[in-house]
């Protein structure tokens, strides 16, 4: 079966369809690789709709405006298409745009991250037999 054109899948995105179901939505934008991971980050509360948590069925449609957090970074979009399916990730990015705080907080946050040492950076493997007299007189044992 052949993969359905940018101009088909524009037909789904168009005037016919003027909401759609959070999880999906975020799901078809990309945000997320598979649907059942949408709907456990809107429950989980890492998502919200217009600045209030959101159930997983709540409509979306366009002009809304969506915070996703995923691991660190926290994206703010104003939700410009509505998509039911899935497409390529040229179309899904016409679906949103990030707002400019969004994109100025992400940058900050990772030139923090670069100066920022890692954590365990200095440990090297097990801990030799004197390493592990100092943390147990340091414990107390």
């Amino acid at each position: 079966m052949p993969r359905p054109s940018t101009s088909e899948y524009a037909l789904v995105t168009g005037p016919g369809l003027l909401s759609t179901r959070l999880d999906k939505w975020l799901w078809a934008a990309r945000f997320f690789k598979h649907r059942t991971a949408a709907t456990e980050a809107v429950d989980g509360g890492k998502v919200k709709l217009n600045g209030v948590a959101a159930k997983p069925a709540r409509e979306v449609k366009a002009g809304d405006r969506i915070d996703v957090t995923a691991g660190e970074e926290t994206r703010t979009v104003v939700v410009r298409a509505i998509a039911d399916k899935r497409g390529s990730a040229s179309v899904a990015q016409t679906l949103y745009e990030e707002t400019a705080e969004s994109v100025t907080q992400r940058e900050q946050a990772r030139e923090l991250r670069k100066f920022a040492a890692t954590p365990g950076a200095d440990l090297h493997g097990r801990p030799t037999k004197r390493d592990r007299r100092r943390i147990d007189r340091f414990s107390g044992h």
